[in-house]
């Protein structure tokens, strides 16, 4: 149960003043439905208000002065604004109002009243101007107009002051909280107390005061990782304490890993080791494989399924695409068969006796090995014995739809795996939850892939040479970042970029886009493969996991407008085969310093991981839509960029208040508690969802 001390946090927004049935689906909108929400709305900018005389006013400022109304000059159309001149010792100064402003300014102001004005500063033919004040009022008042006032980032139809009002009223409701922070941590940092810093962060009187590296600010984002790494820590707990079948090495698995045409590496050796530690534990296994592109993540998964299956047991291997399943089925189905062990399919495109006959082996546990879709756990779907769950790309299932796949069996273990390498310290936000493996290394005998960068106005030549590549038997992937023409972007789109390599190159081009049905990508991809297809162009659907080895160019146009991970993953999809590979960077210029560092990146290195790095290092403090579209929690506070630092010190603590007190019944825990709460990190939910 939620602690009453949190009650008022959690209530409506509607029990605010002023927040009504037209307002409250605006404020829902920008921060939230509860009170709570509003608290948590950070500062984007700060208004400085100087007070000053007239004839120091600054254009572009926000300013405030003590003047006297002079004159008013009403509008002889609607076209022109109502005007009001006001001045002080030092000179005047216009007040602007434009449509529905009328009659009522005269009353309100009438000639020779004293009044405090405040707003931005404008010139307009050498005339100083203030376009609709923020503020008017008697001169007596100034001293009410705020010197600092924070900024939040609002929608059409709330007023930023009204915003700003419900911000502060509900920062009145915020009780003060017992501390959950260690003491000697709290001394070390030199921290105020939560409700000191929650006042802080929403009175800011500069830039600084809101940027994350505000001692407030890391205040409140150490609370709320603190409170997200206790979350993860609790269910990595009990999902540890969730007993499992015991699962030892097999000979099975041996003469699989003998009959395969190349050596495990060392990566891959060590990831094995560590899943067959979790599956002989007795404890559920729940284990990511973070590995690079073409690193051997189906070869891991594919032999600790053969252990699994060599105990009498099932293994399923879940998808996010169809055309992802395809070609992992593809993948392994010919050497688990070699051993004995039978595979099958499923997807959504099953249908009728095909599917029936499918069910049926997976039933019976015919079907050792079950490779699918979402379609694996829909409810018709039922396993003999399934006791390995294995997620590909696991970032784009839910925890939902990842538990309703576990629940196929009884305490199944759950092995996920990434392409996607993500730096050690995100390692943390993410796969908290989870034990992680690394596949470090590439296969022997990978050649490198060579990365150049052009100006897309030498896109002729390109597409000339590309014809002479394709006309000696290569295969190229061209990769565009929009479907069809968009009029808001001036970017060439993959349909339009397929129909001009179709003048130049003929038939041999295909196009595949994830606005196509799935039946239609599945035959482009097939034909692309047995080579039919000799360009392929595209956009981002085939960043992850599509497996073409005799494609050895990878072209990518407007590359400035990809992330830098993005980059690599796309330029993975080359450099799978025997043949010398390339990837060429089309961009428009001129490019920005960010953009340029990002090439020059891709040039120096093919290490996912320290591209993942470097690629933190660009976005920087407050960048980090990327990242949220890559899985990460959706935090109010803690920026996984700028606080790196707090991160690692809030797991440590989570590890620790877990060993020490894994009840929370101490004091600390107690309070712990009333964070957890505060925060409503669960520790079964999709972290996306949660905050």
């Amino acid at each position: 149960m939620r602690p009453e001390i949190l009650f008022p946090l959690f209530a409506p927004s509607t029990t605010l003043k002023g927040v009504g049935p037209k307002i409250a689906p605006l404020v829902e909108r920008v921060a939230g439905p509860l009170v709570r929400d509003l608290l948590f709305l950070s500062p984007q900018s700060v208004i400085e208000r100087r007070r000053v005389k007239v004839e120091e006013a600054r254009e572009g400022e926000v300013q405030t002065f003590a003047v006297t109304i002079d004159a008013h000059f009403p509008p002889g159309r609607s076209s022109i604004p109502y005007r009001i001149r006001a001045t002080d010792e030092t000179g005047f100064i216009f007040l602007n109002w434009f449509k529905g402003y009328g009659p009522h300014l005269l009353r309100q102001h009438p000639v020779g009243a004293g009044r405090a004005v405040s707003g931005r500063i404008d010139v307009f033919n050498i005339e100083r101007q203030i376009l609709h004040p923020d503020y008017m009022l008697p001169v007596e008042q100034i001293d009410s107009i705020p010197t600092h006032e924070a900024v939040y980032g609002t929608t059409a139809g709330l007023a930023p002051r009204t915003l700003r009002k419900l911000v502060l009223e509900a920062l009145a409701k915020a009780p003060p909280l017992p501390e959950w922070q260690d003491p000697a941590w709290l001394a070390k940092q030199g921290w105020a107390d939560w409700r000191e810093a929650m006042d802080a962060l929403h009175t800011p009187r500069s830039s600084a005061e809101i940027s994350p590296a505000n001692q407030f600010r890391r205040r409140l984002a150490y609370d709320e990782l603190l409170a997200h790494q206790m979350a993860m820590a609790q269910r990595k707990a009990v999902s540890r304490a969730d007993p499992a079948p015991a699962i030892g090495a097999s000979d099975l698995a041996g003469r699989l890993e003998a009959a395969l045409p190349f050596r495990l590496t060392g990566a891959q050796i060590r990831s094995l080791s560590e899943i067959r530690g979790d599956l002989a534990s007795g404890q559920r296994m729940s284990r990511i494989v973070q590995g690079d592109v073409g690193s051997g993540k189906t070869v891991v998964a594919m032999l600790a399924m053969a252990d699994v299956v060599a105990v009498g047991k099932q293994a399923a291997l879940m998808a996010p695409t169809e055309i992802l399943a395809r070609q992992h089925f593809e993948t392994i189905a010919g050497p688990l068969e070699s051993v004995g062990i039978i595979a099958v399919l499923l997807t959504g495109r099953d249908k009728g006796p095909g599917r029936a006959e499918k069910l049926a082996s997976i039933a019976s546990g015919q079907a050792g090995v079950v490779v699918g879709t979402h379609a694996l756990f829909q409810n018709d779907v039922a396993f003999h014995d399934l006791a390995l769950a294995i997620i590909d790309e696991q970032h784009r299932f839910g925890v939902s739809e990842r538990k309703r796949l576990q629940e196929k069996g009884a305490s199944v273990h759950m092995l996920a795996l990434s392409a996607t390498p993500i730096p050690r310290t995100l390692e943390l936000t993410v796969y908290g939850d989870l034990d992680v493996s690394r596949l470090d290394e590439k296969p022997p005998g990978r050649k490198p892939v060579t990365t150049t960068a052009a100006p897309t106005t030498r896109i002729d030549l390109v597409v000339e040479r590309l014809r002479a590549a394709v006309e000696g038997g290569a295969q190229a992937f061209w990769i565009c970042p929009l479907v069809a023409e968009s009029d808001l972007l001036d970017v060439t789109a993959a349909e339009g970029r397929a129909e001009a390599l179709r003048e130049v190159l003929g038939d041999t081009v295909g196009l595949i886009h994830g606005k196509m049905p799935p039946a239609e990508k599945d035959r482009v991809m097939a034909a692309f493969a047995d080579g039919r297809i000799g360009v392929l162009v595209a956009t981002t659907v085939v960043e992850v996991g599509v497996n073409v080895p005799n494609a050895s160019i990878m072209v990518i146009e407007h590359a400035e407008r990809f992330g830098l991970a993005q980059l690599h993953q796309l330029r993975g999809r080359v450099g799978r085969g025997a043949a010398q590979s390339s990837c060429l960077l089309l961009y428009d210029p001129p490019l920005s310093q960010t953009a340029q560092a990002r090439i020059e990146i891709l040039r120096e290195t093919e290490d996912g991981f320290l591209i993942a790095e470097k690629d933190l290092e660009l976005r920087g403090g407050g960048d980090l839509m990327g990242l949220k579209q890559s899985g990460f929690p959706a935090y109010r506070f803690a920026d996984p960029a700028a606080h790196r630092d707090l991160l690692i010190a809030a797991a440590d603590d989570a590890r620790l208040i877990m060993a020490r007190d894994p009840d929370l019944v101490s004091e600390r825990g107690k309070a712990v508690r009333v964070l957890q709460a505060l925060f409503d990190w669960r520790a079964g939910e999709d972290w996306a969802a949660a905050g």
